[in-house]
């Protein structure tokens, strides 16, 4: 999953099932899924910034989603199906977990490359704490209280050398940062849901619904798009690899090695996305907002904590 899973240990067991974690060391296999999602995940802005270059916004996001949910629906079905009850989550899991922060994202690299991009969708798990303190009506302290406060300095890092070059680069901060959030309730709400139907058929679900709500905008962008090669190989692979298979790999390796363990894949993605940027795309990002990333990282882990 690209930037949709970056969570803290405690919210990846609650998404893929309360799965018990194994001490026996990785193997060989669990490596190569290990590696292969890290780097899936952390390439997705990559994808995104190249696709831009033929692609509309709202193009590329009904690509990833529709992609995204053909490839996902190649998974063997279990035959269960959403009850009635659970439809009104279903419809806004689909809209705060996929349509919204996917629309945003494209959007935002417009103004911002993807390699800051990628650093500021490393604060994720500091909103799902966040929210989850909230929905919870208890207030974070000790540790989860000093990481989420040591998350927002790094946010704040990673965001300030955008800020000060003027409107259009922190319009694009905002439009990711306002990602991250919908990321916190998403993955939230998104955690009696899977533990009830499996993360296979919530995603697949989710991803489907994703397509109808995000249809109208990427037609409308096809009259902006010119459709160059690279762009479009980019653009699905984002959705073929990128979301669909992706998360079919997370599960995977969730079920072979624990939620815990698989949850670490977390804290590689921004630094995948900051060499990655870096190297392809020439991206320039702030000694500063380096330091930024290394809070927010800091501040995950200890956000992810239970509080006492």
């Amino acid at each position: 999953m690209p930037e949709t899973s970056h969570q803290t240990a405690a919210d990846r067991s609650q998404r893929f099932g309360a799965l018990e974690d194994r001490t026996e060391p990785f193997s060989a296999g669990d490596w190569a899924l290990f590696t292969s999602i890290a780097l899936i995940w952390g390439s997705s802005f990559l994808l995104i910034a190249i696709s831009l270059d033929s692609l509309h916004p709202g193009l590329i996001t009904l690509l990833r989603v529709g992609l995204g949910a053909v490839a996902i629906s190649l998974a063997p079905r279990t035959g269960r199906k959403i009850e009635a009850t659970d439809r009104r989550s279903m419809l806004l899991l689909s809209f705060i977990w996929t349509a919204i922060p996917f629309t945003l994202f494209p959007l935002a690299e417009q103004h911002i490359n993807s390699a800051v991009t990628g650093l500021l969708n490393g604060a994720t798990p500091i909103f799902v704490a966040l929210v989850s303190t909230l929905i919870l009506g208890r207030a974070p302290r000790g540790a989860q209280l000093a990481g989420i406060a040591i998350g927002f300095v790094g946010v704040t890092l990673i965001s300030a050398p955008s800020l000060s070059e003027g409107s259009t680069q922190a319009l694009g901060v905002g439009l990711v940062l306002a990602a991250t959030v919908c990321y916190g309730f998403a993955i939230n709400l998104a955690a009696p849901l899977q533990q009830k139907y499996g993360s296979v058929l919530v995603m697949r679900s989710m991803l489907w619904l994703a397509t109808l709500w995000t249809l109208p905008y990427g037609l409308w962008g096809l009259r902006s798009s010119t459709f160059e090669a690279g762009p479009v190989a980019a653009a699905v692979v984002l959705g073929t690899i990128g979301t669909g298979a992706a998360f079919l790999v997370m599960a995977t390796l969730v079920g072979r090695v624990g939620s815990t363990r698989a949850s670490f894949i977390t804290y590689l993605i921004p630094g995948i996305a900051l060499v990655l940027g870096v190297v392809f795309q020439d991206d320039e990002v702030a000694p500063i907002a380096l330091g930024g990333v290394v809070l927010v990282v800091v501040g995950a882990l200890l956000a992810g904590r239970r509080s006492n």
